[in-house]
């Protein structure tokens, strides 16, 4: 089939502004707007919350499930290509839009994204052509396949097949017994159990691919989780070392182009204590861990995310300067007793490098992202320093 023109910012098509949608009205889907508005677009965004970021932002709100016939249909009168901000929106609501518009990413590969067990026999393929491997696994969807799990896997994690996010859907079993209980306790859904593996570091990828099969890459990020939510990224000279943050980028792009993938792709690494590289998870969209990107690159994961769905040219991005990211999480609006409280921002963005990005959420909660902070600097030393002074600031738990 042949590669569409691109869809140029600033023009007009059938007497209407070239219009970027996407399903999704999330902090990811409002970065992607904001991005979009400053090359030229308007937006459409289609999201069932009525307060959503994205919505609240975009020249086009469409407030309607994702699985609602006449929004989707309304979406794509108004959008004249449409892209995704989590990997959770229906993939049937993908392939319904793309019979009338350019989608990025694919119905298939979001439906890859969705499933962990399709997921893993995705990353296994690319590791038998020259990739990087998961961790050994098996899946588990009956009482038959339960009772045949190998030895070597426990202890292990027992994790949803489907719908599982920040640590949410996940139990560590030791036993056969505490897999046969964690099984049942998440309602004998289908589930993979993967082995617990001894890690030093945990970092990510984000490339993006265009239409023509181009990828470029971010710089790999080395990635602090707490409780299963991200906490920290770094992005600097050292937080890997040069042959495995190489080894990780060109397994992501393998990942990519073996999905024949269209759009910005993450997907996360563990290192092992021996200094292995493990493949874990794929998301297929901008990325928590990407967002330093804002602020310390020249072009950013979001509009490389514009730039794949527009059809438009890619460049490598260059990172000017290092960068440290906290993640915001909704319990930092409340204090020790648990009263609602403001976080000391005007401190906070006093301190040198700092970049406070909100998302709009109008209700804080604890585990909820309500937005990150970025610090950048001439050198690694002194960001460090910025992000040490802002986490006791917040009385968040000290950055190595």
């Amino acid at each position: 089939m042949p590669i569409p023109p691109p869809l140029l910012p600033g023009t007009l098509i059938d007497g209407r502004p070239a219009t970027l949608g996407v399903l999704g009205g999330g902090q990811l889907g409002r970065m992607f707007v904001h991005a979009a508005q400053a090359m030229g677009y308007e937006t459409a965004v289609l999201d069932p919350d009525p307060q959503s970021p994205a919505g609240r932002v975009s020249q086009h709100f469409i407030q309607a499930d994702y699985r609602d016939g006449a929004g989707l249909a309304e979406l794509a009168r108004r959008a004249h290509a449409i892209s995704t901000e989590f990997e959770n929106v229906p993939a049937d609501s993908l392939a319904q839009l793309a019979g009338t518009r350019p989608v990025a990413p694919a119905a298939a590969a979001v439906a890859i994204a969705q499933d962990r067990s399709a997921e893993k026999a995705h990353f296994a393929r690319c590791a038998g052509a020259g990739g990087v491997a998961p961790a050994a696994h098996a899946t588990i969807t009956s009482e038959a396949e339960l009772a045949a799990v190998p030895a070597t896997l426990l202890p292990g994690i027992l994790k949803t097949a489907r719908l599982g996010y920040d640590g949410k859907g996940q139990a560590r079993v030791a036993t056969r017994a505490e897999l046969a209980a964690a099984w049942q306790a998440m309602g004998r859904a289908p589930c993979v159990l993967e082995q617990r593996l001894a890690l030093a570091l945990e970092c990510s990828v984000i490339v993006a691919r265009g239409r023509d099969g181009q990828a470029v890459s971010l710089p790999v990020q080395r990635n602090l989780h707490r409780d299963g939510i991200l906490a920290v990224t770094e992005v600097h000279e050292g937080n890997l070392p040069p042959a495995l943050a190489s080894q990780a980028q060109a397994a992501t792009i393998k990942i990519a182009n073996q999905l024949d993938y269209v759009g910005v792709l993450c997907v996360e690494y563990f290192v092992l204590e021996g200094g292995a590289l493990v493949v874990n998870e794929m998301a297929p969209r901008p990325h928590n861990s990407g967002h330093y990107s804002l602020d310390a690159c020249d072009v950013s994961q979001f509009e490389l995310q514009v730039r794949t769905l527009a059809g438009l040219p890619l460049r490598a991005p260059r990172q000017h300067s290092p960068a440290i990211m906290l993640n915001l999480l909704g319990d930092l609006w409340f204090d020790a007793a648990g009263r609602p409280r403001t976080p000391p921002w005007d401190a906070l963005l006093q301190l040198p490098g700092a970049h406070l990005h909100l998302y709009g959420k109008t209700e804080a909660r604890r585990g909820r992202k309500m937005g990150h902070l970025t610090f950048t600097g001439a050198s690694t030393e002194a960001v460090r320093a910025s992000a040490r002074q802002a986490a006791a600031l917040l009385g968040m738990e000290a950055i190595g």
